[in-house]
């Protein structure tokens, strides 16, 4: 517990009340609790607990507060309890007054919520001919699913995500169980984006120049940031290269998130500028350094630091900031008023080594002296006592020489020149080892000259939880040691970063995915690392002497990582019959899986038999946690035990791909996918449920080699009140379609005939299982005809698929051309076109393969007429060739003899009124009757006498024609060879010959004149013209 003053009462969280108190019964708790910034603090209640202390005991009121904040020693303890003051580290009682006030002043900025820096946005850019990359979203377990949208859910409403359709960047997310048991969601973007970002060149402080702003300070003020890099905002164009792809879909950060690799110096610039002209006022990436040459001075530059927090929109951690302390531990340094000292830290590995048990140990001290051998002078005689142990035929006994040569020698390493201070200009290096019993890590610089000098070592042992780790997760705890032990050093810069362990050079490379089967804390260890920029390295066991000395001589140490992610899976599994403890008593007493146990726990190298091979193949991959095996987070089920579990597993009878699936996220065994097929299948009651087996192979129909060989027939409708008999044939796919009123076997036998009689009898005929096509009278139709009946299997409309098809198609063309039409017009409409059509499968239209030609239709027109071309050229031919016939021709005027077929001569003598076509004329009788005749039925009358007192002049012929009009004084007989001029030209062209056939496309020429100055008249139309349109129901 830390020791308040300043507060009234003493008090724990939650978290800490559920881990130690949670024998004790709560009570409701009447007060109202405020922090020093004004800050309600929620209470959940309250319990009293019996305090000893030395020889005193006495039970004491403990309050119960929501959330996860440290332990506070409180007054109401502090005047029950004598405390010896000296041995407790306190916060330093200077203007106690002055800085509550200065507390409450900036309360904002003390605030439990994530701030937003204001004015300065992040701008991301990617090197030229970056290509965008887009991951899927890698697979959420059961188990934590609704923790992981909950958590997506608070990003969202908390503004640092938003929820997006499309991008071209997809980075995959990865959930981590956080101590707390909540979820923390982490971008895998070194698979992504870190590649390919353009590196921006900030600096960080130089160590001397910090020390240099902090010089003649007296008191120190340490403040943390609240996730700093969550509270710089990134702009709306970069925010495209960090959307994160999870199963609820694509989220886009819209503040920079953790495991960027730009992220230090774009964060180190933006506190630059934001404390800029700050005196007294040092900042390292996230850390604040505060200082003052007095009280006053001390308290006006915390006042201007946390004011100038506040005007950006920034937010602090309460539990992690320090007032006036007198010194602080720095950048492995010891910052107080006297100066700057070694911090203690850096070597405490080395001094407090303790003394070696056996050959192994001294053998790995040893190791470590002589890393630095050429910097420490007279090693090899100070050694020579310890050396002499390592002689084989020397028993093992450690005496006081022995023990004076041990401590000499480490005083030699820590005060030679094998230690350097850290300087950010030079490369730096990690090196970590792990033993059965502890971890160790030293951190180096590469000197200008090539040299390697320490700046610090770090060690501890292990606790009874991790020494049952996996060997590949103690190296990589080793590993994650060093980089919190030395995060001030590393953070922010690149390093290399060496392990003697090859496996993980590939699960925690740089520019590796973070493997998704990897073990909850293995994933965990993978994020933190992912937000560092380093590069990893394998070097091989003997020349990795200098962490694998401090890991076999570890410091002793209480404290460990506690991880509530560790026992999470089986805390899932524990409701079922089946309870980690099961697994475990079962996995020591089954002799493959203890020796796999015993292969990844002691990492040595076993056999690859059958039975091992499955396990071995996943090597890395498998952890060892309370006793049970497990792949990632499944659970490896002994063989004893499977039988059970899949009896559980399948007690809701979900279905085979379901089971497989809730088992991947809880639980395996080689040949699990196997097994719960065999379980589903042999289920009773699943196999009577079970849907349609998988379809089988088309087998499809042989083609017929000629039309209406095989034709499908099948029944439509109702549709708008009918019902259609479609017929199809094979070989064509020509449709024929009848509306039909009954769809009765009679009926039915009576359209068939209809079509059979325009195509003839088929060889064979395809139909469902229709009531009216398996009758006996259509059995005895198919009978008489000929006809083979196929019938296809009932429900299975698939075997009848061309009837099917076309069916559907024209079902869809009749509802979309409703309003259209008469359903008849709008059917016929349809089967001419689909008739003139390509088919899919034949690329040829149906009346092709059927007719051997294409249906005219309206579309015609619009191609130039060859046909009528080379009709024209055979007319012009036949006429050349009839008797070498030459060309008459009559003028207007000219007497002529004309064939008459009324009653009297067969010719009569008649007068040209004018030419009417090529080969067409009207004439005048005598009797003043206009004929019009073709010129066949004309004869030359230039030897007939003028004394038929018929009108030759030509004027006077055509004034009398345009103003000849019956009456009943002149009527005009209606004689059955009289022809009329037509009143408007026909189309075509064409003439056609014969007296009674309509002239079509000629209109009036002008008369030739003649050699006697007659001019041809024109045609005089009887009637006005007018123009015919075809009604809209005559077109198809």
């Amino acid at each position: 517990m830390q020791v308040d003053t300043g507060a009234a009462v003493s008090l724990v969280s939650e978290v800490v009340y559920r881990k130690k108190l949670n024998h004790l019964k709560p009570q409701p708790a009447k007060i109202t609790l405020k922090t020093y910034t004004g800050e309600a603090v929620p209470v959940s209640g309250i319990v009293t607990v019996t305090v000893k202390l030395n020889k005193q005991k006495v039970k004491l009121p403990l309050y119960i507060v929501k959330g996860s904040q440290p332990a506070l020693l409180g007054r109401t303890w502090l005047e029950k309890i004598k405390l010896n003051w000296q041995e407790i580290n306190m916060v330093a009682k200077v203007g106690d007054i002055n800085l509550q006030g200065i507390l409450r002043k900036h309360a904002a900025v003390f605030k439990d919520e994530l701030g937003r820096m204001k004015d300065i946005t992040v701008k991301l850019t990617v090197k030229p001919n970056s290509k965008p990359k887009c991951f899927k979203a890698r697979s959420v377990p059961y188990a934590i699913k609704p923790k992981v949208e909950a958590e997506l859910d608070k990003l969202v409403k908390s503004g640092v995500l938003d929820l997006v359709r499309v991008s071209e960047w997809a980075t995959p997310v990865v959930p981590v169980m956080k101590k707390d048991g909540s979820i923390r969601l982490c971008g895998d973007f070194k698979v992504t984006v870190n590649p390919v970002l353009t590196a921006e060149h900030y600096p960080l402080p130089l160590i001397d120049d910090l020390f240099a702003g902090l010089a003649g300070g007296q008191k120190f003020s340490k403040i943390d940031l609240r996730q700093a890099y969550l509270q710089m905002q990134v702009d709306e164009e970069s925010q495209e290269l960090l959307t994160i792809v999870t199963h609820k879909g694509l989220f886009r950060y819209r503040r920079l998130p953790f495991g960027i690799t730009s992220a230090p110096a774009l964060f180190q610039r933006a506190m630059d500028q934001i404390l800029s002209g700050l005196t007294g006022v040092q900042c390292y990436l996230d850390d604040l350094l505060i200082t003052g040459k007095d009280e006053q001075e001390h308290l006006r530059n915390l006042d201007a630091a946390l004011q100038r927090l506040e005007e950006y929109g920034l937010r602090v951690r309460t539990d992690k900031c320090e007032f006036f302390q007198s010194s602080v531990e720095y950048l492995g340094h010891i910052i107080d008023g006297a100066g700057l000292h070694k911090a203690p830290s850096k070597v405490k590995a080395v001094e407090e080594a303790p003394s070696p048990q056996n050959v192994s140990q001294l053998r790995s001290f040893l190791g470590l002296l002589t890393y630095y051998a050429k910097f420490v002078p007279n090693l090899s005689n100070l050694l020579k006592p310890l050396h002499e142990l390592l002689n084989k035929t020397t028993q093992w006994k450690w005496s006081d020489r022995c023990e004076e040569a041990f401590r000499e020698a480490k005083r030699a390493l820590v005060h030679s020149e094998a230690l350097t201070h850290f300087n950010p200009a030079w490369p730096l290096q990690l090196a970590c080892d792990a033993s059965p019993y502890g971890v160790g890590a030293v951190i180096s610089h590469i000197m200008p000259s090539g040299e390697e000098k320490a700046i610090a070592f770090a060690s501890r042992t292990l606790s009874k939880a991790e020494r049952n780790y996996a060997q590949i997760e103690r190296e990589a705890l080793a590993i994650i040691f060093g980089v919190k032990k030395f995060h001030q050093f590393l953070f922010g810069q690149r390093f290399m970063l060496l392990t003697d362990h090859r496996p993980l050079t590939s699960i925690f490379g740089p520019h590796t995915g973070i493997p998704s089967l990897a073990a909850s804390r293995m994933q965990r260890w993978a994020l933190l690392l992912s937000a560092h920029q380093y590069d990893i390295k394998y070097r091989k066991a003997d020349q990795h002497g200098n962490a694998d000395g401090l890991s076999r001589l570890p410091l002793p140490v209480t404290h460990r990582e506690h991880s509530q992610a560790n026992i999470f899976y089986f805390k899932e599994v524990s409701n079922a019959p089946v309870t980690s403890a099961h697994v475990k008593k079962f996995t020591r007493t089954d002799p493959v899986m203890a020796e796999v146990m015993d292969i990844v726990t002691c990492g040595r190298s076993g056999e690859m038999s059958v039975s091992l091979k499955p396990y071995l193949g996943r090597r890395n991959e498998l952890t060892v946690q309370a006793g049970c095996l497990l792949w990632g987070y499944r659970v490896i089920i002994p063989p004893p035990l499977r039988k059970q579990v899949l009896e559980e597993l399948h007690s809701g009878h979900c279905g085979m791909v379901r089971m497989k699936e809730i088992a991947r996220s809880y639980f395996w065994w080689p040949g699990l996918d196997a097994a719960i097929e065999d379980k589903a299948k042999s289920c009773t009651a699943c196999q009577r449920m079970r849907n349609m087996p998988q379809l089988a192979p088309l087998h499809p129909w042989d083609f017929p080699e000629e039309p209406w060989q095989r034709v499908h027939i099948d029944f439509a409708g109702p549709l708008e009140d009918r019902m259609f008999l479609v017929v199809v044939d094979a070989h064509s796919k020509w449709p024929e379609v009848a509306i039909m009123k009954s769809t009765s076997s009679e009926r039915t036998i009576e359209e068939l005939r209809s079509i059979f009689s325009r195509f003839g009898l088929p060889t064979q005929l395809v139909s469902d299982n229709g009531p009216q096509l398996v009758s006996e009278e259509f059995q005895s139709f198919m009978e008489a005809n000929g006809i083979q009946h196929i019938k296809s299997a009932p429900y299975h409309p698939a075997t009848n698929g061309l009837a099917e098809r076309f069916v559907q198609t024209m079902k869809q063309a009749l509802k979309s051309s409703q309003g259209n039409g008469s359903l008849n017009r709008r059917l016929n409409t349809f089967l001419l076109t689909y008739r003139n059509t390509p088919h899919a499968t034949t690329k040829v239209a149906p009346a092709s393969a059927m007719m051997k030609r294409q249906l005219r239709t309206q579309l015609d027109l619009l191609r130039p007429s060859k046909v009528k071309q080379a009709v024209q050229t055979q007319q012009r031919a036949q006429v050349e060739r009839r008797n070498k016939a030459k060309d008459r021709s009559f003028r207007a005027g000219e007497r002529v003899l004309v064939r008459n077929y009324r009653n009297g001569p067969k010719w009569v003598q008649a007068t040209v009124v004018a030419q009417t076509g090529p080969v067409s004329y009207t004439v005048q009788t005598p009797e003043n009757i206009i004929w019009r005749r073709h010129v066949d039925q004309l004869l030359s009358g230039t030897n007939l006498s003028d004394d038929s007192g018929q009108m030759t002049n030509p004027e006077q012929l055509l004034e009398a024609f345009q103003g000849f009009q019956p009456s009943s004084e002149h009527p005009l007989p209606q004689h059955k060879d009289r022809e009329s001029v037509p009143s408007s030209p026909e189309p075509g062209g064409v003439p056609t010959q014969g007296a009674d056939a309509p002239r079509q496309g000629l209109t009036p020429s002008p008369l030739r004149p003649s050699d006697s100055g007659i001019v041809d008249l024109p045609v005089l139309r009887r009637y006005p013209t007018r123009e015919r349109r075809p009604p809209d129901r005559l077109n198809m």
